[in-house]
C-alpha cells in the first residue's frame, strides 16, 4: 500500500506495515525483504519522487538488478502475488532508451551511460560495493588543516587526466569530504563532453568507486558544504538519481535545507544540483530559492555573492525572474567589485550577459575598471568571457584598451585561437583602431591561420575590413586568406564566406576568384537556405560585392549578380553599410551653405543614387562652373557629393575613415562625383557664421572667389 503522503510505504507481509522513521513513527527495518539498508534506501527514494516530480513523469526501461534487492517492478506484484516496496527501484541500474550498458565484474553492480536527453539528467549510474579497492577515511574529528587542503587543492588542479587525480587520491588516506568533492569535481572537469562523459567506463576505477562508497555510508556525518559540494559533483558525472548514493545524498541534503542552517553559498551549490536532477519543477529547489530571498545580499560574503550569480545563471534566473533579488545582488556587487579576482570578474560578467541584466551598467563599468587589474592574469577562457561580455553591453574603457595593448603581443602567439579572435572582435566592434593590437594580430593570424577555424578566420579579417586598417604585413595576410580560402573554400558556411569577402573589398583587397562563386545559383540557394535567409544586409552586401568587382575590377568576366538580389538603397535601419549622417552637424553645415550659395535651392540633401549610396549634400553646376538648382536634371557637367562626417564615420581613438565609409567615398569618385570631405573635427573648430561660410568655400570651391549676396 502506498500513501501520496509518505506515511505508508509498503506492505511487507500480512497486516504488517512499514512506516518512514523520516516523518512518522519509528518503524522495523527488518520488516523488508531486502533488509534494513535498502528499506532505507526505498524510503529515501519516494521522498525523492516526490520532491522531485520530474523524474516521476519520465518512463523509465529497468534492467535486473545485481545483487540481494528485490527484483520486481514499482506498483507491481512478485510470482506469489505480494504487494512489493515502492523503492526497490533505488538500488537497481536504470537505464534509459538508446543506452550502452557497461557490465562491472562480478558480484558489484553494474555501470550504465545514457546520452543525456533535455528532460532526463541521469546518464549513469554507479554501483558500489563493500570491497570496491582502495578504502577511504572520511574524517571530521580530525581534519585536515587549512594548508593541507589548500595544497591538495593545487595539486588536484594541476592533475590534467582522470588517472591523475586517482593517483593523487591514493597518495592519501585520510581527507576531508570537502576534499573527497573536490576530486570528483576535477574528475568531472576533465571528463565532460556536452550532456555525457568522454570515457564512461572512468566511473568503474576503483578508487572512484571507493570514494564514493565512502560519501555514501558517511552521508549523514557529511559537512554542509562538503555534502552538497557533492551531490553537485555527482549530477556533473552524470551519475543516475535512483542510485543509492545519489538517493542518500538528496535525502540528507533535504532534511539539512528543512533546518534553515545553510549558507547562501551552500543553498546555491544545493539548487544547482536539485536543478540537474528534478528541472526547474522540483519542490527542493523552489525551498531554496525561498531561503535564499529571505537574506539579505547587502551582508553575503563576496563567494556567497558570485554563488548566488552562478546559481541564477544557470536557468533560475531567466525571464525576469527574481528581479528584486538581481537588483540588490547587483547594489552589493557594486561595492565590492575591487575585491574580485579574475575568476570573479569573468563569471559575473557572464552571468550578467546570459541574465540580460542591461539596467546593471553600473556594476558592468566597474567590473571593467576591475579588469584592468587582471588583464594580464585572466586565463584565456576568462578573458574571452570578458571581452565577449563588454561587446554586448557596448562598453570599453580607456585604461582597459591600454591594458590590452600591452598584453596583446605577449599572448597573441600563444593563446588560444578564440581568444585571439575574440580579441580583434572586441576592438573592431567597439571601433577602436589600435595598430599595436592589430599588427600583432595579424603577425600570428600568418603564422597559425592553418588552425584557426573557419569562422575566426573570417572573424579577425571582419575586424580589419571594418575598420579600414591594414597592418604592414597586409601581403602576407591576404596571401594566408587566399590559401585558406583554395584549400578550405567549401568549409566555410555561406554567411562566413560572404562576411569575408566583403571584408577584403572594404580595404582595397579582391578575391576575384572567389567572388565569382558566390554569384552562383548554388551558393545564393545555400545563403537562402542558412539562418534567417535573404535578409536585408545579405542582399546589400551581393550588391556592393558586385558594384566593387565592376568599378575596381574591370577585367571580372565572371557571373553576375541578377538584379532580384541587388537592394536600391545601402542606408538602412539597424545594421547598415553606411552610417546616417549627424543631425546636428548637418544642420550646421545646411545653414553655412545657405548663406554660401543665396538660397536653399541650389543643393539637394540625403540624396539616393541610382547607385545605391545615399549623399549628405549633392551640388549640381553647369559646363562653365556655375551653380545649378538642385531640381535641375538637364545640362549637368558636374557634381559634387559632400560627405558630412561625423564621430561615428570614424574609428573612436583616431580619424580615419571606417571601412565602410572609405568604399562609399571611393566609389563615388570612381562614378564620376567630386567627393568633398566635411569632417567633424575640422568643422568644430569654427566659432561664427563667418569662418563657417569662408571654411564652406575654401572646401568646396578651392579656386574661385567668393560672391557676397
Amino acid at each position: 500500500m502506498l500513501a501520496v503522503g509518505g506515511s505508508w510505504l509498503c506492505d511487507a507481509g500480512a497486516g504488517k506495515h512499514l512506516r518512514c522513521h523520516r516523518f512518522c513513527d519509528p518503524f522495523q527495518l527488518s520488516e523488508c525483504p531486502a533488509g534494513p539498508e535498502k528499506s532505507w534506501c526505498r524510503v529515501m527514494a519516494l521522498k525523492l519522487i516526490q520532491r522531485c516530480p520530474l523524474l516521476g513523469q519520465i518512463g523509465i526501461q529497468r534492467y535486473p538488478a545485481v545483487g540481494p534487492v528485490c527484483t520486481t517492478r514499482l506498483l507491481s506484484f512478485s510470482s506469489q502475488g505480494l504487494p512489493l516496496c515502492v523503492a526497490c527501484l533505488c538500488t537497481s541500474a536504470i537505464q534509459r532508451q538508446c543506452s550502452k550498458k557497461l557490465q562491472s565484474a562480478c558480484g558489484i553492480r553494474s555501470l550504465t551511460t545514457i546520452v543525456k536527453e533535455p528532460t532526463f539528467v541521469a546518464s549513469s549510474s554507479v554501483g558500489l560495493h563493500r570491497d570496491s579497492g582502495p578504502r577511504f577515511r572520511l574524517t571530521q574529528l580530525h581534519r585536515p588543516t587549512a594548508a593541507e587542503e589548500q595544497a591538495f587543492q593545487q595539486r588536484l588542479g594541476s592533475c590534467s587526466s582522470s588517472r591523475q587525480v586517482f593517483t593523487l587520491l591514493r597518495t592519501v588516506e585520510i581527507i576531508s569530504d570537502t576534499m573527497a568533492a573536490a576530486a570528483l569535481h576535477r574528475v568531472a572537469d576533465l571528463e565532460q563532453e556536452g550532456n555525457s562523459l568522454k570515457d564512461p567506463t572512468v566511473l568503474e576505477k576503483d578508487t572512484i568507486r571507493a570514494l564514493c562508497f565512502q560519501l555514501e555510508q558517511d552521508s549523514g556525518r557529511l559537512t554542509d558544504a562538503g555534502l552538497v559540494s557533492a551531490l553537485l559533483a555527482c549530477t556533473r558525472l552524470f551519475l543516475d538519481p535512483w542510485s543509492t548514493l545519489m538517493v542518500r545524498l538528496v535525502s540528507e541534503s533535504q532534511e539539512r535545507l528543512d533546518r534553515g542552517q545553510m549558507s547562501v553559498g551552500q543553498l546555491c551549490t544545493l539548487g544547482q544540483a536539485m536543478l540537474a536532477v528534478g528541472g526547474p519543477g522540483c519542490m527542493m529547489l523552489e525551498q531554496v530559492m525561498e531561503q535564499i530571498q529571505k537574506q539579505e545580499p547587502a551582508k553575503w560574503s563576496l563567494a556567497d555573492l558570485i554563488a548566488a550569480y552562478r546559481f541564477l545563471q544557470g536557468g533560475v534566473g531567466e525571464y525576469g525572474k527574481f528581479r528584486n533579488l538581481l537588483n540588490a545582488m547587483h547594489t552589493h556587487a557594486v561595492r565590492v567589485t575591487s575585491r574580485m579576482d579574475p575568476p570573479a570578474v569573468s563569471g559575473l560578467l557572464s552571468a550578467l550577459v546570459t541574465l540580460n541584466q542591461t539596467q546593471a551598467m553600473p556594476l558592468v563599468i566597474n567590473l571593467c575598471k576591475q579588469a584592468v587589474r587582471h588583464v594580464p592574469h585572466f586565463t584565456d577562457e576568462e578573458l574571452t568571457i570578458v571581452l565577449g561580455a563588454l561587446m554586448h553591453f557596448g562598453h570599453s574603457d580607456h585604461y582597459f584598451v591600454e591594458a590590452m595593448e600591452r598584453y596583446v603581443p605577449t599572448m597573441a602567439f600563444t593563446s588560444h585561437p578564440e581568444t585571439v579572435t575574440k580579441v580583434a572582435q572586441f576592438f573592431g566592434r567597439r571601433n577602436i583602431l589600435s595598430p599595436t593590437v592589430f599588427d600583432a594580430v595579424a603577425e600570428s593570424f600568418v603564422y597559425r591561420a592553418d588552425d584557426y577555424s573557419t569562422s575566426q578566420v573570417a572573424r579577425q579579417i571582419m575586424a580589419l575590413g571594418k575598420l579600414g586598417y591594414l597592418p604592414p604585413n597586409a601581403g602576407e595576410v591576404f596571401r594566408k586568406v587566399e590559401t585558406i580560402l583554395r584549400t578550405r573554400f567549401s568549409h566555410f558556411q555561406p554567411r562566413t564566406l560572404l562576411n569575408l569577402l566583403h571584408s577584403c573589398t572594404l580595404v582595397e583587397r579582391f578575391p576575384v576568384n572567389f567572388v565569382s562563386k558566390v554569384f552562383s545559383s548554388y551558393f545564393l540557394q545555400q545563403l537562402q537556405e542558412q539562418g534567417t535567409g535573404m535578409d536585408r544586409i545579405v542582399l546589400a552586401q551581393l550588391t556592393q560585392l558586385y558594384m566593387t568587382l565592376k568599378l575596381e575590377c574591370p577585367f571580372y568576366e565572371g557571373p553576375r549578380l541578377l538584379p532580384k538580389y541587388r537592394v536600391k538603397s545601402f542606408l538602412m535601419s539597424g545594421r547598415s553599410l553606411e552610417t546616417p549622417v549627424d543631425a546636428h552637424l548637418y544642420n550646421s553645415v545646411k545653414n553655412g551653405l545657405v548663406d554660401l550659395l543665396g538660397a536653399r535651392s541650389y543643393f539637394g540633401s540625403k540624396v539616393l543614387t541610382p547607385y545605391c549610396y545615399t549623399l549628405d549634400v549633392e551640388i549640381k553646376l553647369d559646363e562653365e562652373g556655375y551653380v545649378l538648382p538642385a531640381s535641375h536634371i538637364d545640362e549637368v557637367y558636374k557634381r559634387i557629393a559632400l560627405c558630412i562626417d561625423g564621430q561615428k564615420r570614424f574609428t573612436t581613438n583616431t580619424r580615419q575613415l571606417l571601412g565602410k565609409e572609405a568604399i562609399k567615398q571611393r566609389h563615388l569618385r570612381l562614378l564620376g562625383y567630386e567627393v568633398v570631405q566635411i569632417p567633424y573635427y575640422e568643422f568644430e573648430k569654427l566659432q561664427n557664421k563667418t569662418s563657417v561660410v569662408e571654411y564652406l568655400h575654401q572646401r568646396i570651391f578651392p579656386h574661385t572667389y567668393r560672391l557676397s549676396w
